[in-house]
């Protein structure tokens, strides 16, 4: 069977393509081997879609070329997504640094695009597995026992997160065969696994969640931390993840807010106990657990100077050597992936292999948290979709 465009991957990059060029006229195909398009549309957010970011710029993104994003951010902005959703009615909300969730189900967010897609014409075959994809005139694919053929393939497999989902090195695999530069790839929103020492220390923190900034490197991000019984998640964690490699320390300022040393200075004549004024603003737990390993607790006004100095620096920088991450189970993205500068910032298409496209996760643009990553899926899709 013969078609203009072959999408392969029915997630949001692919559908996005395969939408915009469906409405160019273009005979389009989609093809997946899950039984349901859309899966990591539908646990974004906890369920609820975080589908874009007002304040969506290149920084927020992590690349080997950290320009290549531009182009199709420019081309389509969160706020073209936002007017869709209104065409359907679909409300949404803001939420703290310009996150946008739906104010309902993500459901709704694929409802949309499968009716985008049928009104474009757009095929989908669910459920299929990819044997063997050449090259000769054209693209030829073969699922089992079907051969479909094509101009244009555009593979929009995502990348290794949430092998629960289905997900695979897949697109890495076709870009290699094609004679694709692929960049390394790692884990990244992924939470952190305290080496043997501190997990004794603090696993039975679990469920506590601090405000936090976190540090790695030049990177920092002010959010909140979580305590797991295996290291910490939460946000905070989650951001500074994608720029962490193995063997770096991250740095925590617990009370980003406060000068601890005035605050120390300020009671100094006072018998409160340390423990105690930490309990003002940690989980008590925390501030116990907290002290018991950095400051043996008594009064304040039993403090040197000096001791006073070295407990507020440590509050301000607490250090940590995870022994790893949680790896591509607990990932919401993979960092790394198809080179950027194996394809055109534009179209998406290989500087190599004239109509094939790469788009989504599986190429090495990696978001922050925050809706960024949807937001690349839709810029890439719609960029790539003009082209087709």
């Amino acid at each position: 069977m013969k078609y203009d465009v072959i999408i392969i991957g029915a997630g949001a990059s692919g559908l996005f393509c395969a939408i915009e060029a469906g409405k160019r006229g273009r005979s389009v195909l989609v093809l997946d081997h899950a039984a349901k398009i859309g899966s990591k549309i539908r646990v974004s957010g906890g369920g609820r879609c975080n589908f874009g970011n007002t304040g969506t710029s290149a920084d927020n993104y992590i690349s080997q070329n950290p320009h290549f994003c531009r182009s199709a951010l420019a081309v389509f902005s969160s706020g073209d997504f936002i007017s869709m959703l209104g065409r359907y009615g679909i409300r949404f909300s803001e939420r703290e640094h310009g996150r946008l969730f739906c104010e309902g189900n993500a459901i709704e967010i694929v409802h949309m695009l499968k009716n985008e897609a049928d009104a474009a014409g757009v095929e989908i075959r669910l459920q299929t597995t990819i044997h063997e994809i050449k090259k000769n005139d054209v693209f030829e694919i073969t699922t089992g026992d079907r051969l479909y053929s094509s101009n244009s393939l555009v593979i929009a497999t995502g990348g290794r997160s949430y092998p629960s989902l289905g997900a695979s090195g897949l697109g890495y695999e076709i870009a290699g065969q094609f004679g694709i530069n692929v960049n390394p790839q790692k884990a990244g929103l992924v939470p952190f696994i305290f080496n043997g020492a501190d997990r004794k220390i603090f696993s039975g923190l679990s469920g506590i969640s601090i405000d936090a900034e976190v540090r790695c490197g030049k990177r920092r991000f002010r959010e909140t931390i979580l305590f797991t019984h295996k290291g910490l998640s939460g946000p905070g964690i989650l951001q500074i993840s994608s720029y962490w490699k193995p063997g770096a320390s991250v740095i925590i300022d617990l009370l980003p807010d406060l000068d601890v040393l005035e605050l120390f200075m300020e009671q100094h004549q006072s018998r409160v106990e340390l423990h105690n004024l930490l309990s003002g603003f940690f989980p008590k737990r925390f501030a116990q657990t907290w002290c018991e390993l950095f400051a043996l607790s008594k009064p304040l006004n039993q403090y040197p100077l000096k001791e006073l100095k070295r407990i507020a620096h440590q509050l301000h920088n607490w250090e940590i050597l995870p022994e790893a991450t949680e790896g591509y189970d607990r990932a919401e993205v993979t960092v790394g992936g198809v080179d950027p500068d194996e394809l055109s910032s534009k179209t998406m298409e290989s500087k190599k292999i004239r109509g094939l496209y790469f788009i989504g996760e599986v190429v090495d643009v990696t978001g922050q948290l925050g809706g960024y990553n949807l937001q690349w899926a839709w810029s890439s899709g719609f960029a790539a979709g003009r082209h087709v």
